[in-house]
C-alpha cells in the first residue's frame, strides 16, 4: 500500500510544481488558466487514491462456495484431459496390462508401517481396486517405484482416472504433474504446485468466479492430490532436495503420489531420507502370457492371428529368450503392440536369436520402428494427408534433441525461440526486433508524402530512427523484469522501460527541427511526450519480455458491475493527466483556451479508457470447462497478441497525433485527420511492434519460420505436433508436449545426429526399346 500512496503523492506534487513553473516563465496572466487546471490535478489525486484504495478490494479470498465450485470445475478439467490421453494411448483398449504392484521388498526406502499403514497391493486393470488400495492408505501417501518403462506413468495416469471416477463432491482432486519444471532452490513445493496448476489450468485464474488464490486454498485445505511423476528426470543433487523440500514445506498429512525410477529414488533417499508417511511399491515383471494374450487381444480377428503362432512357440520353449525378458517392461508391450499388432510388420522376426541376441537390442528395435510404423499405417489410411516416415522421423529426431540441449521433457511452443541464440539473448533480441519494426514502419511512412503535399521525404529515415526506440527497450525489458520490484509495480516498471525509449528517440526529436537547431527545452518536450505515449503502451501491453507462460483469456462481461467503476476511475486519470501533460506541452504562441485543453484530454482519456477496459474484457480468464490444449493457448495468445497491438496502435498512439494537431493547428479536421493518420503509421506502428515483442505468439512464429526454412521443423509445427498427439508419439501434458517415453526422445535424440534426409532424386526415364532407332 506505501508505494501506491508514494506514487500517488509523488505524481501529483510533479504536476503541481511544472505548473506554477509554467505560470512564473509565462507570467501572472496565465494564473486563471493556470489555476483551473491545477484543480485537475486535485481530481488526479483524488482519482489515483481511490486507484489506491480499490487495489485492496481486488485480493479477496474466495469464498467456501466459490472453493467448493473451483474444485468441481478442476475435477471436471483433469477428467477430461487424461481421459482423452487414456484413449491416444489405448490404455483402456482393448484393457489395461494386467500388472501388479505390491509393496517394496528393498530395504530404507519406505516409512515405518506404522505410518504407511497396512501392505498396498494392486493390479493395474482394476481401477475399483486401485482407489480402494490408495484409499487404505494411513496417510493416502504413495512411492511408484520401477526400472525405466516399467509403466510408472501410466500407473499414474489410471490412479488418477480410476481416483475421480469413485469420487465424491467435496472429496480431494487427484492432479498429475511434471517435476521436470520444479527448482526447490527457488520456490518451494506448495508455490510450485499452485504455479504449475495455474499454467495447466488457467481458468482457475478467474478471481470473479473463484476468488483470488483459489489453487493456494485448494492445496491448503487439503483439497487436492498432487500426482507428481518424473522424480528421475530431475537432475542428480535436485532429488534428493526435492524429497526435502516435500518433507518441509507439504503438512505430514496431505495427500501425495511421487513417482521415480528405483535405482535414482535410493540414490535420493540416501542424500535426503525418505517420503514421510509415504508407502512405497514396485511392478511384478509382465508374465510372457499375459503380454502375449493382450496383444492378441489388440489384433484383428481372423488370419492375423496366426502371425502371433511363431512367436507363441518361441515364448514357450526359450522362456528365458532376449524377447521374452524385453516384454517384460509394458512399454515394451505397448511398442510391440503399435509396431505389429496395429501393423503389418512380423512378430515372428523377434524370435530370431542372431539378429537380437540381447533384450536390448529388442528394445532399440521396437523403439526404432514406432515411428515410421504409425507414420507409414497413417498413410496408408489417408495418403493425401499424412507426412513421408522418414521426413517426420526427422522431425520428430530434431525436437528430441532439442529438448535433449535444453535438459527437459516439455516442449513448450511459447519457448521455442531459445533454440535461436539470435532470439534467446535481450540484446541480440533486440537488434532483431529494430529490423522487424523497420519492415512494418518504413513502407508505411512513404505513404504520407505520396498522398500529402508537402510532407518531406526525410520522413522515411525519421521513421526508421524512431523504430531504433525498440532496440534499448526490448533489451532493457528483461533486466527490469527479473528485477524483485518489477512485479510488485509494473507502472513504475513501465515507466523505466518506457524512459530508455524516450532516450532513445532524441535523435528523431532533433531531425523533426530541420530548419536549425532545438532547444533543450523543445527536445525535452518532445522525447517527453514520446516516453508518455510509450508508457501507456507499457501499461497496456506489459514489458517487451517474451512472457513465462502464453497468454490465455476469453471475452466475458462478467461480473461488468465491478468492472464498471475501474473503468470510469481510469478513464477520469486518465483524462485528468492529459490535461496536465498538454498544459504543458502547448508551444504555439498564442494561449489556449480551457476548451483546447480539456477537450483533448476528455477525448483520448475516454478512448484510452475504452481501450484499457476491451482489454480486461479480452484477457478474462477462459471458462472453466474450455478446453486446455496446445492449439487452444496457440490461438488464445495469437489473438491476445493481435488484439493488444492493434489496441496500442490505433489507441495508445492514434489520440496523441490528433492531440497534437488540435493544439498545433487552429485550422479544420482535415489537420487533425491528416497528422492522425500520419502518428498512426509511425508511432501507432512502433507501438504494434513493442505490444507484439510482449508476447509468445510472435517470438513463437520467427523462431518456427526460421526452423522450417532450415528444414529442422515443418512449416505447419502444430499440424505436425497434432498428428504425433494422435499417432500416440507425444502425450499432452496442459498446453505442452512430452514424449511417449523419455527412452523414446532419447532414442529419437541419438538418431537425431545423422544428417538430415534429402528428398529422393527423380528415376530417370528409361525410354522404351521399341521406339529406339
Amino acid at each position: 500500500m506505501r508505494w501506491r500512496w508514494t506514487t500517488t503523492w509523488a505524481v501529483c506534487a510533479a504536476a503541481a510544481c511544472g505548473l506554477v513553473t509554467e505560470w512564473v516563465l509565462r507570467g501572472p496572466e496565465r494564473a486563471s488558466d493556470t489555476a483551473s487546471v491545477l484543480g485537475g490535478v486535485v481530481g488526479l489525486f483524488g482519482v489515483l487514491a481511490a486507484w489506491m484504495w480499490r487495489a485492496g478490494a481486488r485480493r479477496r479470498r474466495p469464498s467456501g462456495a466459490q472453493l467448493a465450485e473451483a474444485g468441481e470445475a478442476l475435477a471436471r478439467a483433469v477428467r477430461r484431459q487424461w481421459e482423452e490421453e487414456a484413449v491416444l494411448r489405448q490404455l483402456y483398449d482393448p484393457a489395461p496390462l494386467p500388472v501388479v504392484w505390491a509393496d517394496s521388498q528393498l530395504p530404507d526406502v519406505g516409512d515405518h508401517r506404522a505410518l504407511t499403514g497396512g501392505p498396498a497391493v494392486c493390479r493395474a486393470d482394476d481401477p475399483d481396486g486401485l482407489a480402494a488400495a490408495f484409499g487404505g492408505l494411513a496417510r493416502r501417501r504413495l512411492v511408484v517405484l520401477g526400472p525405466a518403462g516399467a509403466g510408472k506413468t501410466t500407473f499414474a495416469v489410471l490412479l488418477v482416472l480410476a481416483l475421480l471416477r469413485t469420487r465424491s463432491p467435496g472429496d480431494p482432486v487427484p492432479v498429475l504433474c511434471s517435476l521436470a519444471s520444479f527448482d526447490p532452490g527457488r520456490e518451494g513445493a506448495p508455490e510450485w504446485l499452485c504455479r504449475r496448476i495455474a499454467a495447466d489450468h488457467p481458468a482457475l485464474a478467474d478471481a470473479d468466479a473463484y476468488g483470488t488464490g483459489a489453487v493456494a486454498e485448494l492445496l491448503a485445505e487439503g483439497r487436492l492430490i498432487p500426482v507428481l511423476d518424473g522424480l528421475d528426470e530431475l537432475p542428480g543433487p535436485g532429488r534428493a532436495a526435492v524429497l526435502a523440500a516435500l518433507n518441509a514445506t507439504l503438512p505430514a498429512a496431505a495427500p501425495l503420489v511421487l513417482t521415480c525410477r528405483t535405482a535414482d529414488y535410493r540414490r535420493a533417499v540416501a542424500e535426503g531420507g525418505v517420503l514421510t508417511g509415504a508407502a512405497v511399491v514396485e511392478p511384478a515383471p509382465v508374465r510372457a502370457g499375459d503380454a502375449l494374450a493382450l496383444l492378441r487381444l489388440a489384433t484383428r480377428p481372423a488370419s492375423r492371428q496366426r502371425r502371433w503362432d511363431a512367436l507363441d512357440a518361441h515364448l514357450a520353449e526359450y522362456p528365458g529368450s532376449p524377447v521374452a525378458e524385453a516384454l517384460a517392461s509394458p512399454l515394451m508391450v505397448a511398442l510391440a503392440r503399435a509396431v505389429y499388432a496395429d501393423g503389418d510388420a512380423d512378430p515372428g522376426e523377434l524370435a530370431d536369436a542372431r539378429r537380437f541376441p540381447t533384450a536390448e537390442t529388442v528394445e532399440h528395435h521396437l523403439l526404432d520402428a514406432l515411428v515410421p510404423a504409425l507414420y507409414e499405417r497413417a498413410r496408408r489410411q489417408d495418403p493425401a494427408r499424412h507426412r513421408d516416415p522418414v521426413r517426420a522421423a526427422h522431425h520428430l529426431g530434431r525436437i528430441a534433441s532439442g529438448l535433449r540441449e535444453r535438459d527437459t521433457r516439455d516442449f513448450a511452443w511459447w519457448q521455442l525461440y531459445r533454440w535461436l541464440p539470435w532470439l534467446a539473448g535481450p540484446w541480440r533480441r533486440a537488434v532483431v526486433w529494430w529490423p522487424a519494426a523497420c519492415a512494418v514502419v518504413v513502407p508505411a511512412a512513404a505513404v504520407p508524402p505520396l498522398v500529402w503535399d508537402g510532407l518531406p521525404w526525410w520522413y522515411v529515415p525519421l521513421a526508421a530512427l524512431k523504430a531504433l526506440v525498440v532496440v534499448p527497450m526490448v533489451a532493457l525489458g528483461p533486466r527490469v523484469a527479473a528485477s524483485g520490484w518489477a512485479g510488485r509495480r509494473p507502472a513504475t516498471a513501465a515507466a523505466v522501460v518506457a524512459l530508455a525509449g524516450g532516450v532513445g528517440v532524441v535523435p528523431a526529436v532533433c531531425l523533426v527541427y530541420y530548419d536549425g537547431l532545438p532547444t533543450l527545452g523543445q527536445v525535452a518536450a518532445g522525447a517527453g511526450f514520446y516516453w508518455f505515449s510509450l508508457w501507456l503502451v507499457l501499461l497496456g501491453t506489459g514489458l517487451p519480455v517474451p512472457p513465462r507462460l502464453p497468454g490465455r483469456g476469453r471475452p466475458s462481461l462478467r461480473p461488468w458491475r465491478r468492472r464498471l467503476p475501474r473503468a470510469v476511475a481510469v478513464v477520469a486519470g486518465v483524462t485528468a493527466v492529459h490535461v496536465v501533460v498538454f498544459a504543458g506541452f502547448v508551444t504555439h504562441e498564442r494561449p489556449p483556451s480551457w476548451a483546447e485543453l480539456l477537450l483533448p484530454g476528455l477525448l483520448l482519456g475516454s478512448i484510452l479508457g475504452t481501450a484499457l477496459a476491451a482489454l480486461g474484457w479480452v484477457r478474462h480468464p477462459a471458462a472453466a470447462d474450455a478446453p486446455d490444449s496446445v492449439a487452444a493457448s496457440v490461438r488464445a495468445d495469437r489473438a491476445l497478441s493481435l488484439v493488444t497491438g492493434a489496441a496500442c496502435a490505433v489507441v495508445f498512439l492514434l489520440p496523441d497525433a490528433g492531440v497534437r494537431a488540435w493544439i498545433w493547428f487552429s485550422g479544420t479536421w482535415a489537420d487533425v485527420l491528416a497528422l492522425t493518420a500520419v502518428g498512426l503509421l509511425d508511432g501507432g506502428l512502433v507501438g504494434l511492434v513493442l505490444s507484439l515483442a510482449a508476447h509468445a505468439w510472435p517470438h513463437y512464429t520467427l523462431a518456427r519460420l526460421v526452423l522450417a526454412a532450415r528444414g529442422e521443423l515443418p512449416w505447419r509445427l502444430q499440424a505436425f505436433l497434432a498428428d504425433a498427439h494422435r499417432l500416440g508419439v507425444l502425450r499432452q501434458v496442459g498446453a505442452v508436449y512430452q514424449f511417449r517415453h523419455a527412452r523414446l526422445q532419447d532414442r529419437l535424440a541419438d538418431a537425431a545426429r545423422v544428417p538430415r534426409p534429402r528428398p529422393p532424386a527423380p528415376t530417370p526415364t528409361r525410354p522404351d526399346s521399341r521406339t529406339v532407332g
